[in-house]
C-alpha cells in the first residue's frame, strides 16, 4: 500500500511538473506572438485586425483570405509577418495561363540519368502567398484543394509531405471582376478566415506617406528595422497551448446556435456547414488564448463570427437586389440568438 501511494504522489509530481512547464511555455509562446504584431507593425499601418487574423490563423492551423482593393499592404503583411516569424514564403501570381504544376511541382526528365524527377512548386513553403487567387481557372484554384486539406501534394501516385507550419494566404480585390473565376464553395470552406482590409483612416494614411517621405522602401523590409521575433518552435508551443483552452458546453451549444442560425435565415441560400462551426470553435479558442485567457468566453465566439463565416454562407439574389450584405445577415443573427450567461 505504501509503494502505490509513493507511486501516486510521484505521478501527481511529475503531472504537475508537466503543468507547470506548459504553462511556462504557453506564456513564453504568447509573448513571442504578441512581439510579432509590434514587429509587423514596423512596416503596416491600420491593419491590426487583419495582423490579429492572420496570427489566429496561424495558431489554428487554418488558411486565411484577404480581401481588400489594390494598394492597402496586403502583400506586404503577408511578407512582413512571414519575416517576423522566421518563415519561409514564396508569392504566386495567380494569372489564367496559370497551371497546377506551376504550384505543385511536377516531374522533369533528367536526360543524364534517363530519369524523372520531382521539381517543387512554390507550394513548399510554410506560408505561401497566393496573390489575386481569383484570377486562375477552377482547374488550377483545384490544386491547392489537397495542400490546403492534407498538407500534401500528390504527383504521379506519389505523396509528397509539405513544411511544417503550412498556411495559405490568399489575396482577392472585391471591386474588379473582369478576368476573375470565383472561387468554388469547396475551397472557399477550406479557408479559416476571411479578413476584410478596409482603406487606412485619415491618421493612419498620413503616418503612411510619412514613412515613404523618409524613405521607406517596402522592398526592403530590413531596412525598415523588421527582424524575425518569433520562429516555428514559438508556433508549435502556442497551438499546443490553444489545445488546452476550455470551452463550457453553454458556449459550444452557443457557437452551434449560431451556425444553425445561418442556415434559417431567410436571407441566405446558404448556411454554414459544421466545418464552419468548428472554425468558429478553434478562431475562438486562438483569440482568447492571445488575450491572455485559458478560456474562451462568448465575447470571443462573438468577436470572430464573422471572419470565420462569412465566405461560407451565400445571398439569396433578392436580399442582394435589397441591398443586404453578408456581414449584415450575420450581424443581425449575432443580434438575435441568446448570449449564454
Amino acid at each position: 500500500m505504501n509503494q502505490t501511494r509513493r507511486w501516486q504522489e510521484e505521478q501527481e509530481a511529475d503531472l504537475s511538473d508537466q503543468a507547470d512547464r506548459a504553462a511556462v511555455d504557453g506564456a513564453s509562446a504568447r509573448d513571442a506572438l504578441l512581439r510579432v504584431r509590434a514587429e509587423v507593425g514596423k512596416s503596416i499601418v491600420g491593419q491590426d485586425a487583419a495582423v490579429t487574423g492572420l496570427l489566429i490563423g496561424l495558431l489554428a492551423d487554418g488558411h486565411v483570405l484577404l480581401e481588400g482593393v489594390p494598394g492597402v499592404a496586403k502583400t506586404l503583411l503577408v511578407r512582413t509577418l512571414a519575416t517576423a516569424l522566421d518563415l519561409d514564403t514564396k508569392r504566386v501570381q495567380f494569372t489564367p495561363d496559370l497551371m497546377p504544376g506551376d504550384i505543385t511541382g511536377s516531374l522533369i526528365y533528367e536526360s543524364k540519368t534517363s530519369e524523372f524527377t520531382f521539381r517543387e512548386g512554390p507550394v513548399f513553403t510554410n506560408i505561401l502567398l497566393a496573390d489575386e487567387i481569383n484570377r486562375t481557372p477552377p482547374k488550377t484554384q483545384a490544386s491547392l484543394l489537397e495542400a490546403m486539406e492534407e498538407r500534401q501534394v500528390s504527383v504521379d501516385g506519389v505523396s509528397r509531405r509539405l513544411p511544417t507550419p503550412f498556411v495559405v494566404a490568399a489575396t482577392q480585390n472585391p471591386v474588379e471582376y473582369e478576368g476573375t473565376y470565383p472561387l468554388p464553395e469547396a475551397q472557399l470552406d477550406r479557408f479559416l478566415l476571411k479578413l476584410t482590409l478596409p482603406l487606412p483612416g485619415r491618421e493612419d494614411e498620413i503616418e503612411v506617406i510619412r514613412r515613404h517621405s523618409v524613405g521607406f522602401d517596402p522592398r526592403n523590409l530590413g531596412a525598415a528595422g523588421v527582424r524575425a521575433v518569433a520562429g516555428a518552435a514559438d508556433i508549435d508551443r502556442a497551438r499546443a497551448a490553444v489545445s488546452r483552452v476550455a470551452i463550457a458546453p453553454e458556449v459550444l451549444a452557443y457557437i452551434v446556435d449560431l451556425v444553425r442560425a445561418t442556415r434559417s435565415s431567410p436571407s441566405f441560400q446558404l448556411g454554414v456547414s459544421p466545418r464552419g462551426a468548428t472554425a468558429l470553435l478553434n478562431t475562438s479558442r486562438a483569440w482568447a488564448w492571445l488575450s491572455g485567457r485559458s478560456f474562451v468566453t462568448p465575447d470571443d465566439v462573438k468577436a470572430l463570427t464573422l471572419p470565420a463565416l462569412r465566405h461560407r454562407v451565400a445571398l439569396r439574389p433578392e436580399a442582394q437586389m435589397d441591398g443586404v450584405g453578408v456581414d449584415d445577415v450575420l450581424g443581425s443573427i449575432l443580434g438575435s440568438v441568446p448570449v449564454p450567461r
